[in-house]
């Protein structure tokens, strides 16, 4: 067994146009037909976008990403789906000082103020 970061998972799952929908990954419409797409699939057999179908994704990770974590995303997706343009946000850019503070701060949901 290896580990496969969340954020690689993800990823992969939007890259894939093979893959069937996304369950927790949605296309937000961004026109009218996407718009009609999405609305009529709950009643007939209508093909929703897939999230990967746009040229830009933008991923925003709640809790902190690292550079290295940033460079893996740049690379699986061009690899994968080249000429998509990828923005990834964070609440906090970890390093390796900031990630062993908050594995080990004591009150996991008020971590240190310097952090």
């Amino acid at each position: 067994a290896s580990y496969k970061p969340l954020l690689k998972q993800v990823v992969e799952e939007i890259c894939n146009p093979d893959r069937p929908d996304p369950v927790d990954i949605e296309h937000i419409s961004s026109g009218l037909t996407d718009l009609l797409k999405t609305g009529f699939s709950m009643f007939m057999k209508v093909n929703r976008p897939h999230p990967g179908d746009h040229p830009l994704l933008i991923i925003f990770m709640v809790g902190g990403v690292s550079v290295s974590e940033v460079k893996m995303v740049k690379d699986l997706v061009a690899t994968r789906k080249p000429g998509t343009q990828v923005i990834v946000l964070s609440s906090v850019l970890l390093t390796p000082h900031t990630t062993v503070e908050l594995l080990f701060a004591p009150d996991h949901l008020q971590p240190a103020a310097h952090i």
